[in-house]
């Protein structure tokens, strides 16, 4: 990766987190960008993600041997027209866009598939901006990879090896069935959790009692709530034709369900629960895949002063990390009273057999 230009059109959360990535992994690598927030870019130069700014879509992009569109969704598409007089022949021009049917048309369009491979890398937070940009944010994440039609096979090796060197995942798909699965697997989720959360906000009492024990299973669920508006605006108006596909699907399984309430039918509930949960515990957990699997623990705890400041001396004097820890407030689904997060599952192993130990009684997962 030496001489290598690498350039960037938007540094949100996504594109920030990549540069940062590329920055740590390839740090010879030349990295310019251009984006209409001054403070984005200002923040940037100032952390050293990248060397130099772009006022605009200039042939500085020419000298590029990547070209990453981390814009919104429609705005990436307005990018392509000023980028087709700049771009060198064997310049990979790629997105991190969660759609990608809208952009693969408008690269036909313009006749660019011998550039074009779309990405989708499958992580990110609510949290948006780069000043919450990671550069682990795409580690043993998916990065899903979409070939144009044209675009030679040596391209698209050399991206996926480029991906992997990142710490993600490569997986090839074609942009229609990518953007199916994307509507099951993201699209849908991020429509109920929002839809859940206004349905509790609009049904609780005067007294807020509904938002005031909402925790454990429920908070899980409508997390992703809190993500941008505006992005999730435009991914629904991108992908609005397979939305609506396994969204009625969704509805009709909820009137399925609707009706076995109202029929008092406990085998057809049952069968709900237990297929769902039979599936659900099918999918691995392993940090091969797009989520680390969370190594942490349960432990009941006496209100006392002093408590968890005792227990966090007992780890750190036996060399054990602790990667989070916190009070959990309800107790709805979860057995012990504070939860324990390390990073690794050997220090989760010896911090179990340490405290039990020492007589705490501990809940694993």
């Amino acid at each position: 990766m030496n001489d290598v230009t690498v350039g960037f059109i938007g540094l949100g959360l996504i594109g920030g987190s990549i540069a940062k990535a590329i920055r740590y992994f390839y740090p010879e690598t030349k990295i310019i960008a251009h984006t209409r927030s001054q403070s984005t870019i200002d923040y940037a130069l100032a952390e050293g993600i990248i060397d130099a700014a772009c006022e605009g879509i200039t042939q500085e992009f020419g000298s590029c041997d990547y070209i990453f569109l981390c814009a919104p969704v429609e705005s990436n598409a307005a990018y392509l027209c000023q980028l087709k007089d700049f771009i060198k022949k064997d310049c990979i021009l790629t997105d991190v866009g969660s759609t990608k049917t809208d952009i693969h048309e408008k690269v036909i369009a313009l006749d660019m598939e011998d550039n074009f491979i779309g990405g989708h890398p499958m992580a990110g937070s609510e949290k948006t901006g780069i000043r919450n940009a990671k550069r682990h944010l795409i580690e043993n994440a998916y990065y899903i990879l979409t070939p144009s039609a044209t675009v030679p096979a040596e391209m698209v090796q050399k991206y996926k090896t480029f991906v992997s060197a990142l710490k993600a995942i490569p997986l090839v798909l074609n942009y229609e069935e990518h953007d199916f699965a994307t509507a099951a697997i993201s699209h849908l989720p991020h429509i109920i959790a929002s839809t859940l959360v206004n349905l509790v906000k609009d049904s609780d009492t005067g007294n807020e009692t509904m938002k005031t024990i909402a925790a454990g299973g429920f908070k899980d669920i409508t997390r992703i709530a809190s993500s941008s508006a505006e992005m999730w605006e435009q991914i629904c108006m991108t992908n609005s034709g397979n939305i609506l596909t396994v969204l009625n699907r969704y509805i009709d399984s909820l009137n399925q369900v609707k009706t076995a309430l109202t029929e008092k039918d406990n085998q057809d509930i049952y069968q709900l629960f237990d297929s769902s949960r039979e599936y659900r515990d099918s999918i691995s957990d392993s940090s091969s895949g797009p989520l680390k699997k969370v190594h942490m623990l349960y432990c009941d705890m006496v209100d006392e002063a002093g408590g968890i400041a005792a227990l966090a001396t007992i780890l750190a004097t036996n060399g054990i990390s602790i990667k989070n820890i916190g009070i959990v407030h309800n107790r709805e689904f979860e057995e012990g009273v504070l939860r324990v997060e390390f990073y690794e599952e050997n220090a989760l192993k010896k911090a179990v057999d340490l405290l039990r130990k020492y007589r705490y009684t501990i809940y694993e997962r």
